[in-house]
């Protein structure tokens, strides 16, 4: 479901170990490890558990009718069609015969025992774990019980099908640290990089890849188009620009809904499976890390101007099928729909995701506590093209302070 589950990487895994060592902070990682509260938690199984939720691991590895952690999720890719394992203790199709060594060696050099792992599974940002965090999520998973859930195969084009092939990938883009988007020194800033990019692998998602599917350093967190809804830039300045404050950032995190509106496409499972269950302490060092140790002013709803004629008619459109959910002036209603006035995806330059969302619609939600929103359907065979274009202009300029520049064709071409 989340979009690291839909890498764009050629092949396999590392085998030569000396491979991307530009960057090594592992020590101060190590260190930033060490802070969480699983690092002193008297259960070891219930530090694993804290672990496995922060890493999302059941997001690739659980399907909704399926054994917990038992694979089968589909994970769709420009390659071809990758499947998430079995990890459950089962010693035929799991990982029951693995040792704590095998799984260190997996989740950082993506070395599983008899074969070479696909980089779908994001050892690419797990490389950074801390040997002691990984133990700990072992002994949990080894808890669990055994299912006895056959693998599915990878489904990819030649010559994508020859594992052996990114041995070179590795040797050429594996790096043992990744860039930063933010600045900072502080103890949260460090603890905050350590859950966003080694667990969480944030980077993975939300930033851009070059040609052979990797990871483009220049860019970290400036969003990428991996899937059906794009990740979102959630660089300090992009975050900044979109209204996002730190204190938001924590309520999104722990709720799926902030002022900014509401989780959906590939966040709303990272929120439902995974950072809903962090302490407050982490969920702060998150926002803290992504926005930085002085993190940039939100900036203001900048008004727009464009043309009366077509913004009247995005409004009669608006009236016609959206008001009903969203207010008349875009004010929301509690339990059903997200106010739109400062709305996160109308802020968004690329006009891409609320295209996505008004042809395809958003399921039903259920949201920590006793929040839910109600299922927005989808309007691609009910509104045309010209129309759903004067929607999403009357939408960005009324409520996003972006310009009225989204075409019939822009909306053709996501259909």
């Amino acid at each position: 479901m989340t979009l690291r589950r839909t890498l764009l990487l050629l092949g396999t895994v590392l085998t030569l170990s000396a491979c991307g060592g530009k960057h090594d902070d592992s020590a101060a990682l190590a260190a930033a490890a060490a802070l969480g509260p699983q690092a002193t938690a008297a259960d070891p199984l219930a530090r694993g558990r804290y672990l496995v939720k922060a890493a999302d691991c059941a997001a690739c590895h659980t399907t909704a009718d399926g054994a917990p952690f038992a694979g089968g999720v589909k994970l769709a890719s420009p390659f071809g069609t990758f499947y998430g394992t079995n990890i459950t203790p089962d010693k035929d199709h799991g990982i029951g015969n693995w040792s704590a060594d095998d799984l260190y060696k997996a989740l950082h050099d993506g070395v599983a025992p008899g074969k070479q792992l696909y980089p779908a599974m994001p050892y690419t940002s797990y490389r950074r774990l801390s040997r002691a965090d990984s133990d700990a999520i072992y002994a949990y998973l080894m808890a669990q019980k055994p299912a006895a859930v056959a693998n599915h195969e990878p489904e990819l084009s030649f010559p994508f099908t020859l594992r052996f092939g990114v041995r070179f990938w590795n040797w050429m883009f594996l790096e043992d640290a990744l860039p930063d988007a933010s600045t900072g020194q502080t103890a949260q800033w460090n603890r905050g990089r350590y859950l966003a990019s080694a667990l969480g692998h944030c980077t993975e998602c939300h930033t851009p890849r070059g040609t052979f599917g990797q990871l483009d350093g220049a860019k970290p967190l400036t969003g990428a188009a991996l899937g059906r809804i794009a990740a979102p830039d959630i660089t300090p300045h992009g975050l900044a620009a979109r209204g996002w404050t730190a204190a938001d950032l924590q309520t999104f995190f722990a709720t799926g809904i902030a002022p900014q509106g509401s989780a959906f496409g590939e966040m709303y499972p990272v929120v439902h499976l995974s950072s809903q269950y962090l302490t407050h302490d982490d969920l702060r060092a998150i926002s803290t890390y992504l926005l930085g140790d002085q993190a940039p002013a939100p900036q203001p709803l900048q008004p727009v101007s464009a043309d009366a004629a077509q913004l009247e008619a995005g409004r009669n459109v608006y009236l016609g099928v959206c008001a009903g959910c969203h207010g008349l002036n875009g004010e929301g209603k509690p339990h059903v729909a997200v106010p739109m006035h400062g709305n996160s995806t109308l802020r968004q330059s690329d006009a891409h995701n609320l295209i996505a969302a008004m042809l395809d619609g958003i399921g039903a939600q259920d949201f920590p506590g006793l929040e839910r929103m109600q299922e927005m359907p989808g309007f691609a065979t009910q509104l045309s093209d010209m129309e759903l274009a004067q929607l999403a202009n009357y939408l960005r300029t009324t409520w996003g302070g972006q310009p009225a520049d989204v075409t019939a064709d822009a909306v053709k071409a996501l259909r």
